[in-house]
């Protein structure tokens, strides 16, 4: 059991942002069980062409299937606007002796028969993890970084208005299962044990596609943060979303009934064009009549809008039973 002891001023404290490099790391165990992560089967059918002859296999050795990940790999997100290049650089700029004591902590795994030639180099093993990272990057996530973004960000929009609203108490009612909010104190079911108080660190939330079923947390000295699937994960690699009722495409026509049925998890009007199969310019002018009549909004992240249904809108397609 996680617990992290939260004062006032580390409720205030609570912020969102995501890593590209987070997912990244993270997409090398859907690889090595697909099973286990069916939700992402489309996504490895996908990747799997592209990575033929690509040398990860120092990656997949740090990567285990369960337990640790050397978190010189997933360092905490400092930005709400992340890039990968940064991230990589931050990856590239850690001592040798974390990287040597990181890797130390993988006891068990393909990682352990070789583990002390890593060690015994920390900075040679670094140069090649951060080329891997790179390569992989190219190949594997960056041709599908768009929509991973757009789903992430539609998440923070969810969570930051719930927090704006209910407080840390509706932030963490639905962050996962596993997740708790008790009287000042964040339990997260795990199978080691961790007991502090955050001391004004505040808590980084970091809302991930490939993470789920599970939740991924870091401990002091790192920022403390808690990684959890984003919500709207089985949207991502459809091609099209589901019909909407027949009702409110009588109302509202059978496009922008399909839109504010997408509209369930945020998306940008690019990412709608593509999972509606029309241009940008009519999603756009759909949106405008939509938003006219008070049933989505938008929010601007950096040069780009998402869009969300507001509670009207939330009301028209998902009506009561």
């Amino acid at each position: 059991m996680i617990e992290f002891e939260c004062a006032p001023q580390d409720v205030a404290r609570v912020r969102f942002a995501f890593s590209p490099l987070w997912e990244l790391v993270h997409t090398l165990r859907v690889l090595d069980d697909p099973a286990r992560f069916a939700l992402h089967l489309p996504w490895v059918h996908r990747v799997r062409p592209r990575l033929r002859g690509l040398d990860i296999g120092l990656l997949r050795a740090l990567v285990p299937a369960g337990g640790y990940i050397p978190d010189f790999l997933t360092p905490p997100p400092t930005t709400p606007l992340p890039d990968f290049a940064a991230e990589l650089e931050t990856v590239r700029a850690t001592p040798p002796e974390v990287v040597a004591r990181e890797i130390g902590w993988t006891r068990r795994g393909p990682v352990a028969p070789g583990r002390q030639d890593l060690v015994a180099e920390p900075a040679r093993t670094l140069e090649r993890v951060a080329d891997q990272l790179e390569r992989y990057w190219a190949a594997a996530l960056e041709p599908h970084w768009r929509a991973v973004r757009d789903l992430l960000e539609g998440d923070v929009l969810r969570r930051t208005r719930a927090l704006a609203e209910q407080g840390a108490e509706g932030v963490f009612a639905d962050l996962h299962p596993t997740v708790r909010w008790e009287a000042g104190t964040l339990r997260i079911d795990r199978w080691w044990d961790f007991r502090d108080p955050l001391g004004g660190r505040g808590l980084l939330l970091v809302p991930s596609v490939f993470v789920w079923p599970r939740v991924s947390v870091m401990v002091p000295p790192y920022q403390p943060m808690i990684g959890y699937p984003a919500q709207g994960i089985a949207t991502l690699w459809e091609s099209r979303p589901a019909a909407p009722p027949d009702a409110l495409a009588a109302l509202v026509g059978r496009t922008r009934a399909r839109l504010l049925a997408a509209l369930g998890t945020p998306a940008s009007t690019t990412e709608l064009a593509r999972r509606l199969g029309v241009t940008a310019g009519a999603v756009s002018q759909h949106l405008g009549v939509l938003r006219a009549c008070g049933l989505v909004t938008g929010h601007r992240l950096g040069h780009r809008v998402l869009y969300t249904r507001t509670r009207a809108g939330d009301a028209l397609a998902e009506p009561p039973e």
